[in-house]
């Protein structure tokens, strides 16, 4: 249990851990690159804590100091002794099945927790059993454990229903170890952490418009860079910054790559107060500072091609709507309901236990606000987000608010709430 305390306004400076997403790349690309890669501010969460145990266990290198990990497999990835645990992370789970599908003579077996284990893996198991991959799980792959057997793998075209990151990754990560083109066409835009690493790392890509096109005719060399630090982990300070009165947050070296800072979009049409600094590109990443002030929010509507670029996003922003003035439509979220948690159940359960007006939609919510926030006591529902976004309301309400199972935060934020009591002045 965590007791939050209202908070008259938050100031200071945030050093954010890494991206949780370049992070779990970074390991995955360096245990199949020629030389290894180094990365420096690597996450310290426990996603990818799970990506480095079980590619250790596959015959990888691990070396890590602080932040600064190097990952390197010089006698290549090799059959694990053991079951690989994905923890909580989809993204492990998922983009592991890609990499070592196409590894002719690696055998693994890939589970996870009780939550991971209920998360649905046909989407990433048809498409590569498709191109030949041997994947094998209950209910012909629909959800963990998954064993895998490597095979060399056809070069193919997947077009995709729904823009995925962990989706197109998990393809280009197989399509690696093809003597053949890999296209992978998206509906709308995902997340390009994955196109940004690999040409960085070497590998030629044609991009047009939403299609993905590889062809592996380059190895794969190694590196050395800095990961900026992690805007989805930046987005609940600068949700608070907003919805505080006096409050200024500067959030120096975070992502700014556009296919994540859909938030800020969204945000500055409500009425965000923000200004960017940008700093250069951090191994192929934009990188910079974002500097939030105090804001009056409007009520907006979020929906479309929108959506995967803030998906992470969207419970912090059902808070900044519970918050703003009028009715906030947040549709076309579908995917919510297949996180850790079915996000749009616990974010509607958990706004409205502290006085918020939230509709329960199919594939999103209407909230109307301002709201007056309340005090209570709410469930995190296990989900890192939840916990952290509801960290953030309980900020703005006017008394204390108790929540439950805090400690999942440490999935991707493990100093969250060390880093809520300092800008605070430790009343939280």
């Amino acid at each position: 249990m965590k007791r939050i305390h209202p908070a008259k306004k938050i100031t200071g400076t945030v050093n954010l851990p890494g991206d949780k997403s370049i992070s779990h790349r970074a390991a995955l690309l360096g245990a199949v690159s020629v030389d290894g890669v180094t990365v420096h501010n690597f996450s310290d969460g426990a996603d990818c804590a799970s990506t480095l145990s079980c590619l250790e266990k596959a015959g990888a290198d691990i070396h890590r100091k602080g932040t600064t990990l190097s990952v390197s497999a010089p006698s290549g990835l090799s059959s694990p002794s053991s079951v690989l645990d994905a923890g909580n992370s989809g993204t492990t789970a998922r983009t592991l099945c890609g990499l070592l599908a196409g590894k002719p003579g690696v055998r693994a077996t890939i589970t996870g927790d009780a939550s991971l284990s209920k998360r649905p893996m046909l989407r990433i198991v048809k498409p590569l059993q498709s191109v030949g991959a041997a994947i094998d799980g209950p209910e012909g792959g629909a959800s963990l454990p998954l064993e895998v057997t490597g095979k060399r793998l056809r070069g193919a075209t997947h077009v995709l229903e729904t823009a995925s990151a962990q989706v197109k990754t998990a393809l280009l990560l197989a399509g690696l170890s093809s003597d053949e083109p890999t296209t992978v066409i998206e509906p709308l835009a995902s997340r390009d952490h994955t196109e940004r690493m690999l040409a960085h790392l070497g590998i030629p890509l044609y991009i047009d418009g939403h299609s993905i096109t590889m062809a592996p005719s380059k190895p794969l060399r190694g590196g050395e860079w800095t990961i900026p630090g992690d805007f989805s982990s930046a987005a609940f300070w600068i949700v608070a910054a907003a919805v505080l009165p006096d409050s200024s947050i500067s959030l120096p070296g975070v992502g700014l790559n556009p296919t994540r800072t859909g938030l800020l979009r969204v945000l500055e049409r409500m009425g965000l107060a923000f200004s960017v600094e940008r700093s250069g590109l951090w191994g192929g990443e934009p990188a910079g500072t974002i500097t939030v002030h105090s804001s009056r929010l409007r009520a907006t509507e979020v929906s479309g091609a929108e959506i995967p670029r803030l998906i992470d996003e969207l419970p912090i922003l059902a808070v900044a709507a519970a918050l703003a003035e009028g009715t906030t439509e947040i549709r076309d979220a579908m995917e919510l309901r297949f996180k850790e948690s079915d996000r749009i159940v616990a974010v509607a359960k958990g706004l409205s236990a502290l006085g918020a007006k939230v509709t329960e939609l199919e594939d999103g919510w209407r909230i109307t606000g301002p709201s007056r926030l309340s005090g209570g006591r709410v469930s995190a529902s296990g989900d890192h987000r939840v916990a952290m976004a509801l960290a953030v309301a309980a900020l703005a309400a006017d008394s204390p608010v108790d929540i439950e199972d805090p400690e999942c935060a440490a999935i991707s934020y493990p100093g969250f709430f060390s880093t809520l009591d300092r800008l605070t002045g430790g009343c939280s």
